[in-house]
C-alpha cells in the first residue's frame, strides 16, 4: 500500500493555493470557446493514457513525475521491473546513427513501444523518423550547414514525420475520448 506524508509547510501551502483557486473559480466567467490542447500535449496525454494501461495490466503502478527511486532493494527491484515493463528489456532492436556519430537505440518491446505503435501506426518507423527530425539542428551545426538546407537533405524524412504525427493526433483523440477521467483535447470533459 502506497501511503503519502504531507508535511505542515506543504500542507499549509496546499491549503492556500486551493483557497486562491477557490476565490479565483469564483470570480472567472466560464470561456465561451473550449480550451484546445496543442497537438504535442494530446500525442503525450494519450501516449501516457495508454502506458498506464499497459504497466497497470501487468499488476505495476505507473512511475509519475518528480516521484524519487526506490532506496530499498525491493524498492529498487520494483523500480526496475516497471522500467523494464515500460521501456522494454534486453537487447534493442531499433537502432539509428546520426551524422554526428551518436547513436540511438531503442526497444520494440514494452508498453512505450505498443503505445507509439499504436498511435503512429509504424513504431519502427517513426523511431527512424523522429530520431532524424528530433536532430537535424545538431546535423547543421556537424555539417557547417544552415538548417534549411540540411532539411531539405531530409525531405522524405519530414514528409513521413508529418504523416505518422497527423495519424498519431487523431489516434490520440480518439483514445482519450474513450478514456473519461482524461482531460478532451477540444477542452469538452
Amino acid at each position: 500500500m502506497h501511503t503519502t506524508t504531507v508535511r505542515p509547510r506543504a500542507a499549509a501551502l496546499l491549503l492556500a493555493l486551493c483557497a486562491l483557486l477557490l476565490v479565483g473559480g469564483c470570480a472567472r466567467v466560464p470561456s465561451a470557446t473550449p480550451r484546445v490542447l496543442p497537438p504535442d500535449d494530446v500525442i503525450r496525454a494519450a501516449q501516457q493514457r495508454l502506458t498506464d494501461r499497459c504497466l497497470t495490466r501487468q499488476g505495476l503502478t505507473p512511475p509519475r513525475a518528480g516521484q524519487r527511486p526506490g532506496t530499498t532493494r525491493a524498492a529498487m527491484r520494483r523500480d526496475e521491473r516497471v522500467s523494464d515493463a515500460l521501456f522494454g528489456a534486453g537487447r534493442t532492436e531499433l537502432s539509428h546513427t546520426l551524422p554526428t556519430g551518436y547513436s540511438v537505440r531503442a526497444h520494440t518491446d514494452g508498453c512505450l513501444a505498443a503505445a507509439q505503435q499504436t498511435l503512429y501506426g509504424d513504431q519502427r518507423r517513426w523511431f527512424h523518423v523522429s530520431t532524424v527530425v528530433n536532430n537535424l539542428k545538431p546535423e547543421a551545426a556537424h555539417r557547417h550547414r544552415d538548417l534549411a538546407s540540411v532539411r531539405a537533405l531530409h525531405r522524405t524524412e519530414l514528409a513521413d514525420w508529418r504523416r505518422l504525427r497527423a495519424h498519431a493526433l487523431a489516434r490520440s483523440k480518439s483514445v482519450l475520448r474513450a478514456s473519461p477521467n482524461v482531460p478532451s483535447p477540444h477542452g469538452d470533459g
